[in-house]
């Protein structure tokens, strides 16, 4: 891949490049583990063999073709009770990202907590890592993979860049962008601007105020995505009552 050449303060002003890895979550925690990896540390890899992703699946993705990479921060500012807000940043980057190259009002959504579909179809993909000090953040690694150029996939809810436009794009201006998305969102939340990060998250989240189907606890439930608390809960309404749910104890069901 090309040099990165971010308009940034710190995101992405110290970049390791590896041909192939693992995971760059994990390559990113032997870094912080080794003291050698600055605020706005980027590590991205054209072949990843063992990527993470939500619900301890894996993200697969085909050498050369794709978005990979994690970013360590370190926002000490930030509670740990607060670290969904984090999550918010992040997603709404990442959607910020996509809609300057899809366009603003399209069928772009995050589906709770922070993956990225277009329609129904996921093309990328978020898994952040905090590590505490008492009752703080001490750092995070922000993994994210996005489906840029390849083509086939093996399944069928899945899509990338390339087959939504019909064009093929270069990785290096692709990832720069998204590193200056990251860094402004994350100045939001540094900034303390909750208020404007919950209410970007709630009107691009995915089935907001939507009647919807999901299964819980093996059975088949109907509701109304709400909000998300403080959390991280997903805050569904079902018939009369409110009820929030953990990532493992809820999944959509299309």
């Amino acid at each position: 891949m090309e040099p990165l050449s971010p308009h940034t303060l710190f995101t992405g002003r110290q970049v390791h490049w590896l041909p192939e890895c693992a995971s760059t979550n994990s390559e990113a925690q032997h870094l912080l583990g080794e003291n050698r990896a600055t605020d706005g540390c980027v590590v991205i890899t054209d072949k990843q063999t063992a990527g993470k992703g939500q619900r301890g699946n894996t993200w697969e993705a085909k050498p050369g073709e794709n978005l990979t990479l994690s970013v360590v921060w370190r926002p000490a500012f930030l509670a740990a009770q607060d670290q969904f807000l984090l999550s918010q940043a992040v997603a709404l980057a990442v959607h910020d990202w996509a809609c300057t190259l899809l366009g603003f009002g399209n069928l772009l959504r995050v589906k709770w907590p922070n993956d990225l579909l277009y329609g129904n179809q996921k093309f990328g993909g978020i898994l952040i890592e905090n590590t505490l000090n008492g009752t703080m953040i001490q750092h995070s690694v922000v993994g994210i993979g996005l489906n840029v150029n390849q083509q086939e996939f093996g399944v069928p809810t899945a899509t990338s860049l390339a087959l939504l436009t019909g064009r093929a794009y270069a990785l290096a201006p692709l990832a720069s962008r998204l590193l200056e998305c990251l860094e402004r969102r994350y100045l939001q939340l540094r900034a303390g601007r909750i208020a404007a990060l919950r209410y970007d998250y709630l009107h691009v989240l995915y089935r907001y105020q939507e009647p919807h189907s999901f299964e819980v606890g093996g059975q088949q439930i109907t509701g109304e995505i709400v909000g998300v608390d403080d959390a991280g809960r997903l805050a569904l309404q079902v018939q009369d009552q409110l009820r929030h749910f953990d990532l493992k104890e809820i999944r959509y069901l299309l």
